[in-house]
């Protein structure tokens, strides 16, 4: 245990040595706040990645990472690293950290909860004289939310060299500028994402702890303050599908003549929505979403059969088996739909995030932890899965959150908060060796 350790080696007084060590909420409350008054725009929070908003929040982060006296270090895709040094640099160390920017009209707390945690653990130590055996760091993770780069943990997958090359190309949501000019116009180097260089090594990092708000009603629900995460859904999402018909005058055309790519669309969604019980019936863990649905703008009408339809489909769950056996039936779906309605359904290829397991021991321990112990997995993605999936073990604290999240009302009460983060730190100081 690390508390164990620390007090053999005469790293921390004794007086700490029962992990009497609080968090400090008053560096978290601050950092909540100028987060949120940097970053505000309207009712919501933007902190565009890669963008200003982004960049203020990393500021904030760097600032008070200065003040406490922690090592600073930026990649070369921007990734923040701040680290309490330990007594042997050399030794694997641990990594705490979330993602700092946010979605368009954002809350304040997504991602930002994770790296404020990890700031005010490091704080607490620093303050209380703790030297670690080993390096304890925070980063702040560059553009998780794809919102802004149509690409799933760039900032993550950049750092363990994971990424597609050709992604550079991609364009920002909102002014159409590609990724690659976009780094450089922020002083990073897009090279690194073209060579897959490793930024980060998995073998020297100990474990990946990550704190985060839940996006769901689940705590809320069951009256609880934080929960210990079982595993990321993994995501196989129909992002470009659609359904082309015939155009046709809606009085004019009956049922045999029509070739409706409304009606059509309906009946495939309808039926997946079906698959979907059926899964649940048979205790399978699955979430299946429509997130977008549309015809085209400058050729439907009131009067009009659709010719047209484009929706995005998406798929989640713990096992990757799940979904691609529901994504197998979706393309069957598709084809006998389209023979049935006389149209053409093409869902497209899928971009495909396999599912994220939580590490055995870590999650035993932060249920110990916890005063009212409780597992849930989390349908949103999270940095975490990166990490777990380059064999780094990894465990996720959920805290409770009003109001869901992605949307301007998010509202972690700062005892929740407390609650989450004296559980990691509780973790750090019995850590299993």
């Amino acid at each position: 245990m690390l508390a164990r350790i620390l007090l053999m080696t005469g790293a921390v007084p004794h007086q700490y040595a029962r992990c009497v060590i609080e968090p400090d909420l008053k560096l978290a409350a601050a950092l909540f706040d100028a987060l949120s008054a940097a970053t505000r725009s309207g009712r919501g929070i933007v902190r565009d990645s890669y963008g200003a908003g982004e960049q203020a929040a990393h500021s904030i982060a760097r600032s008070a990472a200065e003040s406490i006296g922690l090592e600073i270090a930026v990649d070369a895709i921007g990734n923040l690293t701040m680290t309490l040094p330990g007594r042997d640099r050399a030794a694997k160390h641990i990594v705490m950290g979330s993602h700092l920017d946010s979605v368009p009209q954002g809350g304040n707390f997504d991602g930002a909860a994770g790296v404020v945690a990890g700031l005010s653990i490091l704080s607490a130590l620093r303050q209380a004289g703790v030297v670690p055996p080993f390096d304890l760091a925070v980063m702040a993770i560059r553009a998780e939310e794809s919102a802004w780069f149509d690409i799933a943990y760039l900032g993550s997958a950049g750092a363990f060299g994971l990424l597609d090359p050709a992604c550079l190309a991609i364009p920002r949501s909102d002014n159409g500028q590609s990724l690659e000019a976009t780094l450089l116009q922020q002083g990073f180097n897009p090279q690194a994402i073209r060579e897959r260089r490793r930024l980060l090594e998995p073998s020297q990092i100990r474990s990946y702890l990550e704190l985060h708000i839940e996006q769901g009603p689940m705590l809320v629900e069951r009256a609880l303050p934080a929960a210990v995460v079982t595993g990321i859904r993994g995501c196989k999402r129909f992002r470009n599908a659609r359904c082309v018909g015939e155009y046709g005058h809606s009085g004019a055309l009956s049922r045999p003549d029509r070739h409706d790519a409304v009606a059509a669309t309906v009946a495939f969604l309808h039926h997946m929505e079906q698959v979907w019980l059926q899964q649940e019936q048979a205790g399978a863990d699955l979430v299946l979403t429509a997130g977008e649905l549309y015809t085209d703008p400058a050729m439907h009408g009131p009067s009009k059969v659709a010719g047209e339809t484009h929706f995005a489909l998406d798929l989640r769950s713990l096992s990757d088996d799940t979904m691609s056996s529901v994504a197998t039936e979706a393309r069957a779906a598709a084809a006998r739909t389209s023979e049935a309605y006389r149209v053409n359904i093409d869902l497209g290829a899928t971009s495909d995030s396999p599912a994220a397991i939580m590490d055995g021991r870590l999650r035993a321990k932060l249920m110990d932890l916890l005063e009212r112990p409780f597992e849930m997995a989390s349908g949103a993605g999270h940095d975490a899965a990166v990490f777990a999936r380059q064999g780094i073990p990894t465990a996720m604290v959920f805290v409770r959150n009003e109001h869901g999240s992605h949307n301007a009302d998010e509202a972690m009460a700062l005892d929740d908060f407390a609650v989450g983060t004296r559980t990691l730190l509780g973790l750090l100081m019995n850590f299993p060796i």
